[in-house]
């Protein structure tokens, strides 16, 4: 168990964004290489006060990156069509995010690095006071509270 334990420590203190050329300043959030990410992924960020709160709630998660503005969760690639995420949250396709260095804090236990990304913008609405509507083409959006 502890060498389980040490594994993964360093295991996230390798995974740094180390990617600078993504666009408008950008990194990219790195994977650890264990994982299989072949759907491809993107990020959802939402306020770092949310975060623990988030992290909670959520019944799994994926790889989670954090600094101290923002936490970051790595979903497949596409979690963006149909969703109208709260305007508290940030999309970021690719997982390209502002580069304030967020560091990896939470990795799976499956082989999987993804957040699923229904339950994550159900938390999300609920955590940013927005209440999750679906629309009438199928997806779901966020309407701000009354």
């Amino acid at each position: 168990m502890l060498k389980n334990a040490l594994s993964h420590l360093l295991g996230a203190r390798r995974a740094r964004p180390v990617e600078e050329d993504g666009p408008g300043g950008r990194v990219r959030l790195p994977l650890p290489p264990a994982l299989s990410a072949s759907l491809g992924y993107d990020a959802v960020g939402v306020p770092a006060r949310y975060g623990f709160r988030l992290m909670s709630h959520l019944p799994r998660a994926g790889c989670v990156f954090a600094d101290a503005d923002q936490w970051w969760w790595i979903v497949p690639s596409g979690s963006d069509l149909d969703l109208d995420w709260p305007e508290q949250s940030s999309y970021a396709t690719g997982a390209y995010v502002p580069a304030g260095r967020p560091r990896l804090i939470h990795a799976p236990d499956s082989r999987t690095p993804y957040t699923p990304p229904i339950p994550l913008f159900l938390m999300v609405c609920q955590v940013t006071g927005v209440v999750p509507s679906w629309d009438p083409a199928g997806g779901p959006r966020a309407v701000p509270a009354p």
